[in-house]
């Protein structure tokens, strides 16, 4: 399907140096497969050897063969365990596996002390709770004022749908639509940070009920129109080609929602997560990493930071801190809720800070796509010295895969300081200043 030849030579630059070792489970043999240079059993794994500017395109290639990611690994880091590995080699940068989108996301204090006498030794490994679960939890702490499964699958509360609009302008790629619910007479309350389930219509293909899709809110705890009886989500539309057949697939929670109508019913479950809630603390520094509808968490901290009529709502939290959100899309098409970031933006440049990676317009220093790892990388150094301040609280939401390269180029600012970044993360989760939900 692409040319080794000119992958192996892309290993010879700088980005291209730097080489993955994906594991993959579920690859079928089939006539795409068939093309590739290594055997494909039906069960079992898979390791494939990706350089790192090929990421996302080897992502998109296992997904169109039916395969899944189950760990993704520096390759240094498993030559130092265990000796040079033998994996196959392929060409492959982070972007979405497709068909795992649906499956995943849908389917349900103190500073960090800085250890100079510490070598610089790349990224943390993935835990097995990492690779079990679909979305990360990296710190357990404590709130108990926090609302939880107030509605249940069993009981969900009927809501209605307000309004349903368009987030992608026209020459944008895929369907994202801002969808608010109307809540009244309900019990569910919500903060920034949080998620809510839907259970979308009909029976599947065992012919059960179909099961809740858990997607993250993209209203404040108050609702779009500040008035407690909203709640909106950011839910993009799920296409991609069976492996097989070559049909279009499309993801039937996120159909159904993109497709939904003002006045038309819903059954909502929820709230849930404890994992990606801000700080209570107006003088925190907040550093925001999203792709795509990841944004939906990042509005909601965004809005209670700088909304005007949402600051009138919250006397009691007048942010003061500074905030800095990287956000990747493909086109500027796709830059969803652009004008509202750049109306905050422009009104608090002192505290708002906001970066774009738009992967089919802007290049990396290498020529390539410039996707959020590139930005991350590019700002290396300025967010470590921000990560170091004690009020820092770093979130990351989006699509599976993107949190390597970062750790990549934190682990290299972090180097230049004699810190290993893997040991500063580790201390990091265990304040409570490292966030990640990732699908």
């Amino acid at each position: 399907m692409y040319n080794q030849g000119a992958v192996e030579g892309a290993a010879n630059i700088e980005s291209g140096s730097r080489v993955f070792v994906y594991e993959v489970v579920g690859l079928r043999q089939n006539k795409e497969s068939d093309q590739t240079n290594y055997p494909i059993r039906k069960s079992g794994s898979v390791f494939i050897r990706v350089p790192y500017n090929r990421m996302n395109q080897e992502m998109r290639r296992i997904t169109r063969l039916g395969g899944k990611i189950v760990s993704i690994q520096p390759v240094s880091v498993l030559e130092a365990a265990n000796g040079k590995a033998a994996v196959a080699s392929a060409d492959s940068q982070v972007s979405q596996p497709a068909a795992a989108v649906e499956a995943n996301k849908e389917e349900n204090g103190k500073a960090t002390p800085v250890n100079t006498s510490s070598e610089a030794k790349g990224f943390a490994k993935p835990t097995a709770k990492d690779k079990k679960s679909n979305s990360m939890t990296q710190t357990k702490a404590k709130h108990a004022d926090v609302p939880v499964n107030t509605y249940r699958p069993n009981a969900p509360f009927i809501g209605k749908v307000i309004s349903n609009e368009p987030l992608v302008k026209e020459g944008g790629i895929g369907l994202v639509q801002h969808i608010k619910f109307d809540l009244t007479g309900s019990d569910l309350n919500y903060l920034e940070g949080q998620s809510i389930g839907i259970i979308p219509p009909g029976v599947d293909k065992k012919g059960k009920p179909e099961k809740l899709r858990l997607y993250s809110i993209a209203s404040t705890r108050h609702g779009d129109d500040l008035d407690d009886k909203t709640v909106s989500l950011c839910v993009r539309q799920l296409e991609y080609k069976h492996p097989e057949s070559g049909e279009t697939v499309y993801g039937v929670c996120s159909t159904y929602l993109t497709q939904i109508k003002p006045g038309d019913e819903v059954k909502i479950t929820g709230p849930v997560g404890k994992e990606m809630l801000l700080p209570e603390d107006p003088d925190a520094n907040v550093i925001m990493l999203a792709t795509g509808t990841g944004i939906a968490p990042m509005r909601t901290y965004l809005w209670r930071m700088f909304k005007d009529e949402e600051r009138a709502a919250n006397p009691e939290y007048q942010f003061q801190g500074f905030a800095w959100l990287l956000f990747g899309v493909p086109k500027t098409e796709n830059i969803l809720y652009k004008e509202e970031l750049e109306a905050m933006q422009a009104k608090y440049p002192d505290n708002f800070r906001l970066s774009y990676a738009i992967s089919r317009e802007q290049q990396n220093p290498q020529g390539g796509r410039m996707y959020i790892q590139d930005r991350v990388a590019e700002h290396a150094d300025e967010l470590w010295q921000l990560i170091k301040n004690e009020k820092t609280h770093t979130y990351i939401c989006g699509l599976r895969g993107m949190e390597g390269g970062i750790d990549e180029a934190l682990s290299a600012a972090a180097a230049k300081e004699g810190v290993t970044w893997s040991d500063y993360q580790k201390g990091m989760k265990k304040a409570g200043r490292w966030h990640v939900e990732t699908y």
